[in-house]
């Protein structure tokens, strides 16, 4: 503080915060506009010791504290004085809009940056693949990521493998060549469950069809590395007044958002399907070989088209792999970590071998985020792999079955034999047994009470 007075201090918010009494201390030096030199712990402890005190100094700076936005709301929630004496808010946004002045200024920021560090520079095509690379963080085709510290990182590697091959500059092979050295060290665990799905530990087809399955698209983080793995999904359905069960929420592994995407599920089932007849099933929808906690609604695309096959005993092809939230009126909506979960569920399908009928299924809304490995891309492009984008959840399930799955006319009557108008059959049925059963019950009941007001005779 003595050293800034004067001028500006600009401190880190995380160390200012771990550091005992340094907050108060702060605080108080600020309103009271003066410097006082004391021990921190002098108010706290019992020593009896009399030392000279130093006069105060007139204080007059101006402090900036960074930090994270989280760092900012807890402070604003618990510390009332922290409103008053800090009233300018700047906050920066996660990610840049691409632009040739963006790009630009880009490209100077990295030969800034390898010219301080001694590095070589860098080619044309290295700085296109950096770029490239930067909107994958940022998760948009139209946007860069403001995380500088992740690329210069990048940039240290591939010097080092330009370094080692006796380059003298570093260009895009010596990128890709650094972000397989880190994918190939962060990713023992995606290895590993791509062996046990291989190996046929866990349970993933990509071949032919089945009843009340479908392949989901989910994604795991370890450390600071991201990956995709692709999850069964399975529904059964039978006559009863339970309802859509989530056994992930019912054995508390599933989280919030999960359950409200299952609730949501019912929603549209009940709309869509159940207009002239109360929904009266019992149904169960898992994520099979899941251990852990489940979260998110990415998944109750692929729940929705599951139940819809297990009602209407239509086989879903398991060729096909999807992600996708879903809402009351059956629309599709943008999930995360798109990108992750094609290439995990591509990853499956290569080492099996691809056979041109393999593909993932992501909402519309998605199509502006994909920024894919260039081995997916290459594939698609050779009509070895394929990525269909859907809005509405009877795209999705036309695609996994194959066939129209049928739209309403004017009265809200699905075409005869489709895959909607034999839910809505199969629905009905239920409903009905449902009903007799409820009826049977009722005069049972009825029955008894009948019985215990008939009074012996005297």
């Amino acid at each position: 503080m003595h050293q800034a007075n004067g001028g500006f201090l600009i401190l880190e918010a995380e160390k200012l915060l771990s550091e005992p009494f340094v907050w108060e201390a702060l605080k108080r030096a600020l309103q009271s506009r003066k410097l006082k030199m004391e021990s921190p712990v002098g108010e706290y402890g019992r020593l009896a010791t009399v030392t000279l005190a130093p006069q105060m100094i007139p204080l007059q700076v101006k402090v900036v504290i960074v930090g994270s936005r989280q760092i900012y709301y807890a402070l604003q929630d618990h510390d009332s004085d922290f409103q008053e004496m800090f009233r300018v808010l700047v906050d920066f946004d996660e990610d840049i809009p691409m632009g040739d002045d963006s790009l630009e200024q880009f490209a100077q920021l990295l030969k800034t940056r390898t010219s301080e560090e001694g590095m070589a520079p860098l080619s044309a095509d290295a700085v296109a693949r950096l770029a490239t690379y930067s909107a994958r963080l940022a998760e948009h085709q139209g946007r860069l990521s403001a995380k500088i510290g992740d690329l210069f990182q990048l940039v240290s590697e591939a010097d080092f493998i330009r370094q080692v091959a006796g380059d003298e500059r570093t260009d895009a092979g010596h990128i890709e060549r650094a972000l397989k050295a880190k994918a190939t060290r962060t990713g023992r665990v995606s290895a590993r469950i791509l062996d046990d799905m291989l190996a046929g530990i866990v349970l993933i087809d990509t071949e032919g069809a089945a009843v009340g399955k479908c392949n989901g698209l989910t994604v795991l983080e370890v450390g600071d590395s991201a990956f995709g793995v692709p999850a069964r999904i399975s529904a059964t359905v039978y006559p009863g007044g339970s309802g859509i069960v989530d056994i992930e929420r019912e054995v508390n592994l599933g989280q919030p958002i999960h359950s409200k995407g299952v609730m949501i599920l019912t929603g549209y089932l009940g709309s869509r399907y159940a207009q002239e007849f109360p929904l009266a099933i019992s149904a169960s929808i898992a994520l099979e070989q899941s251990y852990g906690y489940v979260d998110g609604d990415s998944a109750s695309l692929g729940e929705a088209c599951t139940l819809i096959s297990a009602l209407s005993k239509t086989p879903l092809k398991q060729c096909f792999a999807i992600t996708g939230s879903i809402n009351q009126f059956g629309e599709v909506q943008a999930v995360g970590g798109v990108n992750e979960k094609i290439e995990g569920f591509f990853r499956l399908c290569e080492a099996r071998g691809l056979t041109g009928e393999q593909a993932a299924i992501i909402p519309k809304a998605n199509v502006a985020t994909l920024m894919l490995d260039e081995r997916v891309v290459k594939a698609v492009r050779e009509g070895r792999f394929h990525v269909y984008a859907v809005s509405q959840a009877d795209e999705a399930l036309s695609l996994l079955v194959g066939q129209d799955a049928g739209a309403p006319d004017d009265d809200g009557q699905f075409p005869e034999g489709s895959i909607n108008a034999r839910v809505v059959e199969r629905l009905r049925a239920i409903a009905e047994v449902v009903s007799e059963e409820e009826l049977k019950e009722a005069e049972k009941e009825h029955h008894v009470e009948a019985l215990a007001e008939v009074k012996p005779c005297q």
